[in-house]
């Protein structure tokens, strides 16, 4: 257990922040008996496939081809590029955090211990309705994807077994769900490597009677389009797709080694975002052209985006009569890999508010199985009553909590740079030494500052839609922003409630306690 020794404060001047800290270590304490029942069972493989599956999704095996289709090849590129090497500086800032301090569900922890609780409590409840919504969105998707072999079946039957499985998997142990992920996770790594494989055999005239070699890049207005607006617009969607990196720091406190393991995992994100989304998209970009009117309809979300889905479409090129049963399945694993995350990952940061004072005191009870059993039924009900939302007025309200979640994943993103950022300067205020973390992030201050400005641009930019529709659209523009105002209201009203200040750098706190 680390623990730092602190500049020596007079009784009277304890007061606000720091009166409200103690109150956070003491309902820690109080509940030591269940935090101790959490299982360090997770391994450096676990670790690895719930980072690379977290990536790996539907932004990849859909999303992808309407980013073609509005930047245009080399367009897609640039954003994905781009996202690409912010996500690989957060993971690098979150990965020297939870080296050093392994907690579960570790990033509301960071907010409070080196920005300010208020911030904290408005960063975990943000991260627990991201993914307890994501879960709601999971089974939606899973009932649309069985529906393509089973038309005559209702939907909402095939999202029930789907929540009964990712409940189950959430249910058996920590290690159960990190050995479901792994294998999840596996099957989507060599989904896309044939993929790639295939796609370089396509291109060289191997397979299929391929004509287009580089030419996709050299016909009207690609390799970019629409310009610098479409490569904005991709921009927002690679930064959707990438969502789900963090888990990793989520899993961490209950990693078997988080010292050794967690280092692993985080060098590899930057390699495998290249291979696995760079490589896909040079390649889808090479072999269907960038009008071609089934890229645009692959993202719509409708059963019949299974069908023209830009691998379907690379596979088919090459001659590959059943892909799209075999991208239909896989993308129905990308759908319950992602709900079960999902839940795993909320379920842990409603464990970790309610240690500390900040969620009701009953969400604390952990089983025999270090499942906080009660966090996993709350999160259940959240993501079930979001999946009814989508039945009332033709989706309307379930659409408006989509958007909502998917902005609360940049503010998830913006509070691990945030707290990186004070992190260091405290950790070298308070006199220690760089040779005492087991890992250090590359290129600070530049990553986290980077990584802070781009979630910025992506934040307020994500309404632009809105307001370049004619006329305004305002119901687009505030759905798209409740999710700041929601974290704003959060933020606010715990900080006046609890007259909580920012923590200065010599108070912060590196204590495992």
């Amino acid at each position: 257990m680390r623990s730092v020794e602190l500049n020596p404060m007079d009784s009277d001047t304890l007061h606000g922040e720091e009166k409200l800290h103690d109150t956070e270590k003491s309902n820690m304490e109080k509940s030591g008996e269940e935090t101790q029942k959490l299982q360090r069972t997770l391994k450096s493989r676990h670790l690895s496939m719930i980072s690379i599956g977290g990536t790996i999704g539907t932004g990849l095996f859909l999303a992808c081809g309407s980013s073609i289709a509005n930047a245009g090849p080399g367009g897609s590129l640039v954003s994905y590029f781009a996202i690409g090497i912010m996500v690989f500086l957060l993971m690098t800032s979150l990965g020297e955090m939870a080296t050093y301090m392994p907690v579960s569900g570790s990033f509301n922890t960071y907010g409070s211990r080196f920005v300010d609780s208020a911030f904290g409590f408005a960063l975990g409840w943000n991260y627990w309705f991201n993914w307890a919504i994501t879960v709601a969105v999971e089974l939606v998707a899973g009932g649309i994807i069985v529906e393509y072999w089973l038309p005559n079946v209702p939907k909402i039957v095939w999202s029930i077994i789907l929540l009964i499985i990712i409940v189950g998997l959430n249910c058996i142990s920590v290690k159960g769900y990190g050995e479901a992920e792994y294998w999840f996770a596996l099957i989507k790594i060599i989904t896309v490597v044939i993929f790639i494989i295939i796609g370089i055999v396509v291109a060289a005239g191997g397979l299929g009677h391929h004509t287009y070699g580089f030419e996709n890049w050299t016909i009207p207005e690609a390799p970019f389009v629409n310009g610098a607006l479409g490569v904005f617009k991709v921009f927002l969607v690679a930064g959707f797709s990438f969502q789900g990196t963090e888990m990793v720091g989520v899993a961490a406190g209950e990693s078997s080694n988080p010292e050794k393991h967690v280092p692993k995992a985080i060098k590899q994100v930057f390699w495998r975002i290249l291979l696995f989304y760079i490589c896909a998209i040079f390649i889808i970009g090479l072999l269907i052209p960038w009008n071609d009117p089934r890229l645009l309809d692959a993202g719509d979300g409708t059963s019949n985006s299974v069908s023209i889905s830009p691998f379907t479409l690379v596979f088919q090129k090459a001659g590959l009569g059943p892909a799209p049963d075999i991208m239909n399945a896989i993308i129905l694993i990308t759908v319950l890999s992602a709900g079960n995350s999902g839940m795993y990952a909320s379920t842990r940061t409603l464990w970790v508010l309610a240690n500390e004072g900040k969620a009701p005191k009953f969400l604390r009870k952990v089983n025999s199985r270090g499942i906080p059993i009660y966090c996993l039924a709350a999160t259940t009900l959240v993501a079930c009553v979001a999946f009814a939302s989508n039945f009332l007025k033709g989706g309307v309200v379930y659409e408006w909590l989509l958007n909502i979640s998917g902005v609360c994943g940049f503010l998830a993103w913006f509070g691990i740079a945030l707290s990186h950022y004070r992190f260091r300067k405290a950790f070298l205020i308070q006199g220690h030494d760089m040779k005492e973390l087991p890992y250090s992030a590359m290129f600070y201050p530049f990553g986290p500052l980077l990584a802070l400005f781009l979630c910025t641009v992506v934040i307020i930019g994500q309404g632009y839609v809105g307001f370049a529709s004619h006329p305004i659209d305002w119901s687009s523009i505030i759905s798209n922003y409740l999710a700041v105002f929601l974290f704003l209201i959060l933020f606010l009203g715990y900080k006046i409630v609890k007259k909580t200040k920012l923590v200065r750098l010599e108070d912060c706190d590196f204590s495992m306690e």
